[in-house]
């Protein structure tokens, strides 16, 4: 039978904040279970308002693995000098080859790992706190954000090179400048003789990208046009 009178008082013990004491397997529990919750909440937050380029469902998948982790790791090691002093040896061995292509990863993965340190080191209310802070503050910036950028696309253009690189590209932004707020480029590659780019554009209206459509097909014959809606790549 269980005793449910322990079992609330283990965890009234394990939510109250104050030093980390023993590790045992009920508070362990609880954090894990709160480490769960959070993380996957995290994961849908960066996939619903993530701005990234690259597949965010994947990356998403990995923060409740790295959350837990952190939490167990922290839980172990909190209570023994000897054990961490060894964790720093073990985890010297360790490389972390994968790259990180946009700093808005980064970001999330330290805050998967913040939640870890944070639960795993008995401070449940202020990391539970914290995260719905930061992730409320980011929804507002994105929604806000999107609000006022409504039509920001990815312009893939290849041009037959004939009178230049530097010439060419030049003629290229000057034609974009005319027709969207921002041109950023993101991409450029010579190859075969001709020219392909890449630019983040910010089109405030349909009559604008037309425009864009309209000046690259008059401007440089034999262009290869392409436009490519940010929300909507690889999953995102």
């Amino acid at each position: 039978m269980i005793d449910l009178n322990m079992l609330a008082q283990t965890v009234l013990d394990t939510l109250k904040m104050g030093a980390p004491g023993d590790l045992t397997v009920g508070g362990l529990c609880i954090s894990l279970a709160i480490g769960t919750a959070l993380s996957f909440t995290l994961a849908w937050h960066y996939r619903r308002f993530g701005r990234t380029m690259t597949n965010r469902a994947m990356l998403a998948r990995t923060f409740p693995l790295v959350c837990l982790t952190t939490v167990l790791i922290i839980s172990v090691v909190k209570s023994s000098l000897a054990l961490s002093l060894g964790l720093v040896g073990a985890l010297s061995i360790i490389r972390f080859r994968t790259p990180i292509k946009e700093p808005e990863e980064l970001a999330y993965l330290f805050m998967t790992i913040a939640i870890g340190l944070g639960l795993g080191a008995n401070q449940i209310w202020p990391t539970i706190a914290a995260s719905i802070v930061i992730m409320a503050v980011l929804a507002i910036r994105e929604r806000l954000v999107g609000s006022e950028r409504n039509h920001n696309l990815y312009l893939n253009i290849e041009i037959p090179n004939e009178t230049g690189e530097s010439e060419l590209f030049s003629k290229i932004t000057v034609a974009l400048a005319e027709h969207v707020a921002v041109a950023d480029v993101r991409r450029l590659d010579q190859r075969d003789g001709r020219l392909a780019a890449t630019f983040y554009i910010d089109c405030h209206s349909e009559q604008n990208l037309i425009g864009v459509m309209d000046r690259m097909r008059s401007e440089f014959a034999g262009a290869s046009i392409s436009f490519v809606e940010q929300g909507n790549v690889l999953g995102g």
